[in-house]
């Protein structure tokens, strides 16, 4: 006879939301070897308790399976280097930050800078030579929030050649006015220039980079990630972060594929799938076949109101659609970024085509845009509408952002349908897009909820017929996630077999207010049965 597992972990005392049919209300977990022994009372929980096991007093402390970010970029220090720009909404409060960047790194070095707002230039427009004076002429180059747009001033052009326009395929661009680069550069292939002419991080002080964003993961309660952008050399990064028990929450890892990524590169890629760690595996393939709203790179049924988005990233559109049924053929998931609607339709297309082959759920991630005619294809089709409402906060009543001023009102109101979603029986993970919007999940919960700021019940609300109740914002972290992942059967529930992986708050998440959700306490964060956080 085995011998009786008794539990390493115990937490006794607290309001458990399990989000398990079978018994969605709870007040003691106990855990060992990673998994969950049992759910119930504090009396059953206490009975596979022994002298080792670790007590956990949970009182006042509510816990949730373990949240999980389904769209996300952690491991992009040429995204996130240098100074943090979130919240700088005015050119002067970008000049003060550049400013005092240029101090910190000194003479001759290059200057970064990450989550610019567009709006920062409103009334301006986006051009490099507006930062020569607070950088002092050095080279400088800011990545604007949604990580498809840069900024760079003249020294940083022509220290990557970049002299006048460039032929570039699909939406990229050299944005250039009277034959003059402004120093815009739009989609990646244009970003790529100017960083092919900075100077690497030293790879020690990326690695801690990386596994300081993973303990900050932790203390705003996610245990897991979904990251959009990997390539092979992030399976080696994911390794020794791990050996170096550095590794704070799980992994999904999404592989990249270019627009000029041959279909042998594609094989080896999808021959990848089958890498994992304890924390982490290959799990999908990603690809752009848009840009975004803001800067008319999405690609939509009909011009916006500057006349762009009619160009998709993928210049041979039958060349993405190979590409799509390589990787189901192969049984690997597909997950395609699409912003505008008539990218969302061109990916469904694709989906449709290459058929399922085993792999279950293909993702769209963003959605932004979407129509009545492709709403019911998701949950026909089997398709994952990966959102992030959060993407709202920089929406403007009066309609003076740079979406709503391309959009119009008529394309915005069929933006961000989550609620239709929801109600059409389409499977709807949720995420933020760091380092485009916050990675905490409690604001990303709240915008769900709300569809406008945070405590500020004078906002306007955005669409109201598309908010989300407390249960399905939570759910989207957590149920959804694991769904999409197609790790139903081990995750998105505390249930007796499920990992361990919990999320512990002050107060149940659904029950709080979503105007006081993003400063609701975050207790402790337990990821594969460790504790990672505890306040």
């Amino acid at each position: 006879m085995a011998a009786r597992r008794f539990a390493d972990l115990a937490i006794v005392g607290a309001e458990i939301r399990t989000l398990d049919p079978a018994r969605p209300h709870a007040q003691a977990v106990a855990i060992g070897a990673g998994r969950i022994l049992a759910v119930g009372d504090d009396a059953e929980v206490r009975a596979v308790c022994d002298a080792r096991t670790e007590l956990l007093d949970g009182s006042g402390m509510a816990l949730t399976p373990g949240l999980v970010d389904t769209h996300i970029h952690p491991f992009r220090s040429d995204w996130v280097g240098g100074a943090d720009l979130t919240g700088c909404r005015t050119l002067a409060a970008v000049e003060t930050a550049l400013a005092a960047e240029r101090e910190h790194v000194g003479e001759g070095a290059w200057v970064r800078g990450w989550g610019l707002e567009y709006g920062a230039f409103a009334g301006v427009g986006l051009d490099g030579r507006q930062l020569e004076r607070a950088v002092g002429g050095a080279p400088t180059l800011l990545i604007l929030l949604d990580g498809h747009t840069g900024l760079a001033t003249p020294r940083a052009l022509e220290l990557a050649g970049v002299r006048g326009p460039v032929a570039l395929d699909g939406s990229a661009e050299v944005v250039v006015r009277d034959g003059v680069p402004t120093g815009e550069l739009r989609e990646p292939a244009a970003l790529a220039l100017v960083r092919a002419a900075i100077p690497p991080l030293d790879p020690r002080a990326e690695r801690e980079l990386f596994a300081q964003i993973q303990q900050r993961f932790a203390q705003v309660g996610l245990t897991g990630a979904h990251v959009m952008d990997g390539t092979p050399a992030t399976l080696d990064l994911l390794r020794e972060l791990e050996g170096e028990d550095r590794l704070a929450v799980r992994h999904l890892l999404a592989l990249l594929q270019e627009p000029e990524t041959t279909f042998e590169a594609m094989k080896r890629d999808a021959a990848l799938g089958a890498e994992h760690g304890r924390l982490w595996r290959v799990g999908a393939a990603k690809f752009f076949i848009d840009g975004v709203l803001d800067t008319g790179t999405s690609w939509l049924e009909e011009p916006d109101l500057q006349g762009d988005g009619l160009q998709q990233l993928w210049p041979d559109h039958a060349r993405y659609e190979r590409a799509v049924k390589l990787f189901a053929d192969a049984g690997v998931q597909c997950v395609t970024h699409a912003t505008g609607d008539r990218a969302v339709r061109a990916a469904l297309d694709a989906y449709r085509a290459a058929g399922r082959s085993g792999v279950g759920t293909h993702r769209i991630e963003h959605v932004e845009l979407l129509r009545d005619r492709e709403l019911p294809r998701f949950a026909a089709e089997g398709v994952a509408a990966s959102m992030q409402p959060l993407h709202m906060q920089w929406l403007r009543a009066d309609m003076s952002d740079s979406i709503s001023s391309r959009l119009g009102a008529m394309q915005l109101a069929r933006g961000w349908r989550t609620g239709d979603l929801q109600r059409s029986g389409a499977l709807m993970p949720l995420g933020s897009d760091w380092p485009v919007a916050t990675f905490d999940p409690r604001v990303g919960m709240a915008w769900a909820r709300l569809r406008r700021t945070p405590g500020d019940a004078a906002a306007h609300v955005f669409g109201p017929e598309q908010v989300l109740d407390g249960l399905r914002a939570l759910m989207g972290y957590t149920t959804a996630a694991a769904r999409v992942a197609g790790e139903q059967d081990v995750a998105g529930r505390i249930a007796p077999g499920c990992r361990a992986d919990l999320s512990g708050f002050a107060e149940d998440p659904v029950a709080c207010s979503a105007d006081a959700l993003p400063d609701l306490p975050v207790t402790l964060t337990v990821v594969d049965g460790r504790l990672r956080h505890r306040d």
